[in-house]
């Protein structure tokens, strides 16, 4: 029983409708489902993929009108997106040139070439190239060519304060193993300890940066809600009996439709979700037209005129 790598990353945007326009236009990533916070129905849940709306390729918003984050520890710092090859990430960097981003220089971080960037809201990613290892799902309507597009996430960049706490609830509880270290060479430096999942990879790494010298981030626009795993749909009981043994305080179990959750903070504070790899975006749509409507699961299906009229259009 082991996670198999990342599965979805849940960010904050103030600006749906900017939102929108930003990841599937100058990003050219598909949007699979438009769908609302299941625990907040006033707010877009928004998510955007590859063509096949594959776990792992999922980068979701909740749309909520709050300030901008402040910056800090304990959150998520850098979001990786998967790219095949040095040209891709050269045509990258004109690309959001020529959309009002102004990218970091390319260069190489952990033995990987990588373009870092921040969206309209200070989201911070990063373009990886991943030497295109892997299965790709392009999507035919992307305005970006087929062998440029956004293979899927990883890795995804952490601060911790404390390492050896998150250190320890990482490889005990969530299985996960050391791998290396590596010392960042960005403005502000840090040692940089990288966790591995499954077969490993880019696609099935956490990076923690340990800076105790931070404050403690406060989340806003721009900020990452949670990081989610990947776990076959068989695993899911394992995984809640696995937390219910270490007498760990999470979520317990919740279906979410698309796939079922658990939640749990990790010693720092950041919030990490395991989640199945089914029953997929496909549950309630074709996959032709995925995102096109406003997708509800059954339980909310009957307040669907209330919701709706709570929405701004996209």
């Amino acid at each position: 029983m082991q996670l198999h790598g990342i599965h979805h990353l849940t960010a904050v945007s103030a600006d749906a409708r900017g939102n929108h326009a930003f990841y599937t236009g100058p990003m050219g990533m598909r949007l699979v489902k438009k769908t609302v916070n299941q625990d907040d129905t006033s707010a877009y849940h928004l998510f955007y993929a590859d063509g096949e709306a594959s776990p792992g390729t999922d980068l979701t918003f909740f749309d909520w009108p709050v300030e901008r984050e402040r910056r800090g520890a304990a959150s998520v710092t850098r979001t990786g997106l998967r790219v095949a090859g040095e040209a891709a990430l050269v045509w990258w960097a004109e690309r959001l040139a020529g959309n009002g981003v102004t990218p970091g220089p390319l260069r190489e971080i952990d033995g990987r070439l990588q373009l870092d960037f921040e969206d309209f809201e200070g989201q911070r990613l990063a373009l990886v190239d991943d030497g295109g290892s892997g299965v790709a799902h392009p999507w035919a309507r992307s305005p970006v060519p087929t062998a440029m597009q956004i293979r899927g996430l990883g890795p995804i960049t952490m601060s911790v304060a404390d390492l050896a706490h998150s250190e320890a609830f990482a490889t005990e509880v969530m299985g996960m193993r050391r791998v290396r270290t590596y010392q960042s060479d960005d403005a502000a430096p840090a040692t940089v300890h990288v966790f591995a999942m499954g077969e490993g990879g880019p696609a099935a790494e956490l990076h923690m940066r340990v800076e105790p010298h931070l404050p403690r981030a406060r989340q806003g626009a721009g900020a990452v809600h949670h990081v989610a795993f990947r776990i076959p749909d068989a695993d899911y009981g394992a995984w809640v009996d696995r937390f219910d043994r270490y007498r760990l305080p999470s979520s317990g179990p919740v279906d979410r439709y698309y796939f079922r959750s658990l939640y749990i903070r990790e010693p720092g504070g950041i919030l990490y979700e395991i989640a199945t790899d089914g029953p997929g975006f496909d549950a309630d749509e074709p996959k032709e037209s995925l995102g096109e409507r406003l997708a509800l699961p059954p339980f909310l299906e009957p307040r669907r005129a209330a919701i709706e009229r709570g929405l701004k259009p996209l």
